[in-house]
């Protein structure tokens, strides 16, 4: 206990030193969102608050278990019905946000036989879930396809897996997932694939940019549709083997059917929402160009990062943002290499405000 006291004193000795002592707080009022995951402002969305009321009167306010005893419902099988559908897939599997699903996937897929080629700038979920497998970790340089092919082929693995994001949420840029697919069936390796932040805004009816070869998609309910959970798209057989392996998924209590619910209505909904896709996009043009970034129309994200020179310039940066009535937090080491102010913008920000982010930007 006392070695463990000292741990806990010298990291947080540590962290207030450098600034980066952490605080937890409530979304500052009277500031325009510009760093939430909410893309297309469904969280208030009136129909989704509806469906998500009328699910609690439907099954009540918990599940009760894990889905392997007593917390299943219809629902359930429901929703990984109309995802596979909207996206193509064979069959889903739901789970309780993207971490457990990522962490809980390849905990279950890999094992110490497995090569695991990983975005160097890959989530933390997908680096945990292939620490925990105990499969061995390669890294390829971030959305390097030739770095990638020159290791698999170096190593010709047996048992290999390749595992990216569509959507960096950090740098804002798009893995190549055709040059993924390509790799894939010349060294026969399985691909899984985070697709958390591009599901909704990218993509026909939002599908999306993970490709229907990949052998697993995930993608995640709490960012562009508004509620939470995730749900990763596979083959049945596949989904059969997650759903007896996946720790994650069999030890957890199941997330509240109400949720389920309201996810059933957000997929329809993100289908018809065409416009405010569109008007998301014209937002990120204006405001890449403010920040001399690339505006090419295969690389427009609504992710834009503002790198800063310091970890001191980025918060100052946040600063002048709050000035000008908007929450843009800085992202900062060891989080990120770079130190940043990451730009996520969303459909309730309008035109005036988007020039006001321009004028900020241009301001330094």
């Amino acid at each position: 206990m006392q070695a463990f006291t000292g741990q806990i004193n010298d990291f947080l000795l540590h962290a207030e030193k450098t600034n980066r002592l952490r605080y937890l707080e409530a979304p500052p009022d009277g500031l325009v969102d510009l760093c939430s995951n909410d893309y297309l402002g469904l969280s208030i969305h009136p129909a989704l608050c509806d469906a998500l009321k009328t699910g609690i009167d439907l099954y009540g306010a918990g599940s009760t278990a894990s889905r392997l005893v007593r917390g299943h419902r219809d629902i359930f099988g429901h929703v990984e019905a109309a995802v596979a559908d909207w996206l193509q897939g064979e069959a889903a599997l739901t789970f309780a946000n993207g971490y457990t699903a990522n962490f809980g996937c390849l905990s279950a897929i890999c094992d110490a036989s497995y090569v695991a080629f990983i975005d160097r700038l890959a989530h933390a979920s997908l680096v945990d879930g292939v620490r925990l497998s105990g499969a061995k970790k390669v890294y390829f340089r971030h959305n390097d396809m030739g770095h990638l092919a020159e290791l698999l082929a170096k190593h010709r693995a047996p048992r290999a897996i390749i595992i990216t994001e569509t959507l960096f949420s950090m740098d804002g840029d798009f893995a190549p997932v055709e040059a993924l697919l390509r790799l894939k069936s010349d060294f026969d390796a399985l691909l899984y694939i985070d697709d958390a932040h591009a599901i909704g805004v990218y993509g026909e009816a939002g599908r999306g940019l993970s490709p229907v070869g990949a052998d697993f998609r995930m993608i995640t309910f709490g960012k562009a549709l508004g509620l939470e959970g995730a749900a990763v798209v596979c083959s049945e057989r596949a989904r059969a083997y997650l759903m007896h392996n996946a720790r994650t998924f069999v030890f957890s209590t199941a997330p509240l059917p109400a949720i389920l619910h309201a996810v059933q209505a957000a997929i329809e909904l993100v289908k018809i929402l065409q416009p405010d896709r569109e008007r998301l996009w014209q937002t990120a043009g204006t405001i890449r160009r403010a920040a001399g970034l690339t505006t090419d129309s295969t690389n427009i994200s609504h992710i834009v990062p503002l790198i800063c020179e310091s970890e001191k310039a980025a918060l100052a940066l946040s600063q002048k943002f709050a000035a000008a009535g908007f929450h843009a937090r800085a992202i900062r080491p060891p989080t990120v290499k770079e130190s940043r102010v990451r730009l996520s913008l969303n459909t309730r920000v309008t035109a005036a405000q988007t020039e006001r982010v321009a004028e900020v930007i241009r301001a330094g």
